[in-house]
């Protein structure tokens, strides 16, 4: 797979925002360590943007900017041939080449780059408000590599956007069984509750996700789970 694929299998900025809601929340519950998180998704980002990451703690990492504008989606992958390590510090041609005036300052937003200034990119999608579909630049990827630019491990779940690819993740990553009609029920954006918090995580009480629930922006807990919710704190 490359970003050309991905681009075809994204789905609209309003789904992919709240795909990545979902994400965040359902690792929060499984992940109580911040730390330690894959994903995580912050509404209260730079200049009222949003901002979903993902961060595989072996140096692979994604962040999708959701702004006025449109979202931005840059992609590292600390293996592939098209890193800018292995390319004299430079991004890849073509990676970055087209992005959109409106987008550029995502380009060199200082998060996103290393110390030198250098973009941490191996892929980069855009899309504007009014758009009709996800762009990428014009990339004469590197011969011999079925996943050039690293999008496979890196947007896997954005594209298999089923409960079911979710399940089989978090049960290989955190090495637990994990409910499928809970991650269903995430995956609706439907309010938490105890009993599916605890479904997911025996550790973790509603009380404890309430900084987490704000910060991604997921439904709040219905009017009874709320009480009880106070009542715990």
């Amino acid at each position: 797979m490359t970003v050309h694929d991905v681009a075809r299998r994204l789905p609209t900025i309003t789904d992919l925002r709240d795909l990545c809601r979902t994400l965040a929340m359902l690792n929060a519950i499984l992940s109580p360590d911040r730390e330690r998180r894959y994903y995580s998704f912050d509404t209260a980002w730079a200049d009222g943007g949003r901002v979903a990451s993902m961060r595989n703690g072996s140096g692979d990492e994604y962040s999708i900017v959701f702004s006025a504008a449109g979202v931005y989606v840059r992609g590292f992958s600390h293996e592939s041939p098209m890193s800018p390590y292995g390319n004299d510090g430079e991004p890849w041609p073509g990676v970055l080449d087209e992005v959109p005036e409106v987008f550029r300052r995502f380009v060199e937003e200082p998060v996103f780059t290393d110390e030198d200034g250098v973009p941490v990119i191996t892929a980069c999608l855009w899309r504007e408000t009014a758009d009709d579909q996800w762009r990428h630049g014009t990339i004469d990827f590197p011969a011999g590599h079925a996943d050039p630019d690293g999008t496979t491990g890196l947007f896997d779940l954005l594209v298999d956007r089923s409960p079911e690819a979710f399940r089989d993740f978090a049960e290989d990553h955190y090495e637990v069984p994990v409910d499928l009609a809970a991650v269903s029920h995430v995956y609706a954006l439907r309010p938490l509750d105890q009993e599916l918090v605890s479904s997911l995580n025996a550790e973790v009480t509603l009380a404890d996700l309430a900084q987490d629930i704000s910060e991604i922006g997921y439904p709040r807990p219905d009017r009874e789970s709320l009480r009880m919710l106070r009542v715990s704190v």
